[in-house]
């Protein structure tokens, strides 16, 4: 099968990785443009161009994808592959390939459709997710769903972990999903809209710790947004990052949401609006993230104090 590929960030790699090694064609990567980063702001280039400049993929970065219409409809391609691009397939594009544009989506559909599937499935508690291949239409994540493989959310996993098994899992899915295609036993499956859920793009303001919430709301808030924007509050005036912790069942009355109960080995154990949020891994302004006891060597906290 002759395809197109298109795909920016580290999510889509082992898919691109995938199609090269497999019996299909790539006669084209499609990526968003190198964007200046760190310190020195440089260019840099996408993940995904990096794996095609090694496999010797021809590459094309434009603003727009009108900008290449008339590459896209020389090439012909029976299917184009679409992980996390990140612009709107327009609606020439969708119907240029003979089996569409078919995109890889890390949720259960029509589940979490958006931005931040994975980082909404663990901050709203789910035990299970998943990913599935659909064909793109002119909605959001909206297309009829092609295969789908449900995965467990391990109970402590963070959402920098779950990307990295969902994007192995998913090259596997879309591999079958051409195959499944080719014999004609794949049918795409109209997505039920009245079960739809939207999981928005992440931000630093929604990830500020509401201490009224239950520890085991904000023991998933701080692992759905690692590794970014992470999980923050405030602090004898100070901003501290949590990278880690664990909710804990409040075994003592009359303390505040926000307020330190207890200072452990294990950690820093803070009230919350229903258990204790046990503190494991936390992070100054300008500082590293360290251990709970590195942290409180150069930032000692006594019990009372209030988290804001």
């Amino acid at each position: 099968m002759k395809l197109v590929f298109m795909g920016t960030p580290e999510f889509a790699v082992p898919t691109l990785a995938a199609l090269a090694q497999s019996e299909h064609e790539v006669l084209l990567v499609v990526t968003q443009p190198d964007r200046p980063q760190g310190r020195g702001y440089k260019l840099q280039p996408p993940p995904v161009k990096k794996l095609a400049l090694e496999l010797g993929i021809p590459i094309l970065q434009p603003q727009k994808l009108n900008e290449i219409q008339e590459d896209l409809q020389t090439l012909a391609p029976d299917a184009i592959i679409v992980v996390a691009f990140g612009q709107k397939i327009p609606n020439w594009l969708l119907d240029l390939p003979r089996l569409g544009c078919i995109n890889l989506h890390p949720s259960l559909l029509p589940k979490y459709r958006g931005a931040a599937p994975i980082q909404a499935a663990i901050i709203n508690g789910e035990q299970v997710t998943g990913v599935c291949t659909m064909q793109l239409d002119k909605g959001w994540d909206t297309g009829p769903v092609l295969l789908c493989r449900e995965v467990a959310i391990d109970p402590t996993e963070t959402a920098g972990q779950l990307h990295d098994r969902l994007m192995l899992i998913g090259a596997d899915l879309v591999l079958a999903t051409l195959a499944g295609l080719e014999q004609g036993i794949v049918v795409p499956t109209p997505q039920n809209d009245l079960e739809a859920s939207f999981a928005p793009k992440l931000s630093k303001e929604a990830a500020r710790i509401d201490w009224a919430k239950s520890s085991k709301e904000i023991a998933n808030q701080v692992r759905g947004n690692n590794p970014w924007p992470v999980t923050w509050s405030t602090l004898q005036g100070e901003t501290i990052k949590i990278w880690q912790a664990q909710a804990l069942p409040l075994t003592s009355s009359g303390h505040q949401p926000g307020e330190v109960v207890a200072i452990t080995p294990e950690g820093i154990e803070v009230a919350t609006g229903s258990g204790k949020l046990l503190i494991l891994e936390l992070q100054r302004s300008g500082g590293k993230p360290l251990p709970c006891s590195a942290f409180l060597n150069g930032f000692p906290i006594q019990s009372g104090t209030i988290f804001n």
